[in-house]
């Protein structure tokens, strides 16, 4: 499912219009981000947890040439499913 076809499926479950429902997905979305961009996380009973982990500096191969390179720091958004998703999905 892309994104105009998630709108599409937000707008005939809840009755609003396709710009409305556009609307917002791209507030959700915003504000997912930013309240991870602010170090927090965004919870949602039975959904999920939106979260950010840090990965530490490490090295890595180059599989090209097999030289050794240093992958730096970096901060990764992650989503753990919560227990309602995981039983709908199974």
């Amino acid at each position: 499912m892309n994104k105009s076809e998630l709108i599409d499926s937000i707008a005939d479950a809840s009755g609003l219009s396709k710009a409305d429902a556009g609307r917002a997905l791209d507030g959700f979305t915003s504000a997912i981000t930013s309240a991870l961009k602010g170090g927090d996380s965004v919870s949602m009973v039975g959904f999920g947890t939106f979260s950010v982990k840090h990965r530490a500096a490490r090295a890595g191969r180059n599989p090209r040439t097999g030289d050794t390179i240093q992958i730096k720091a970096s901060n990764n958004p992650s989503f753990k499913a919560g227990k309602a998703l995981k039983d709908a999905v199974n």
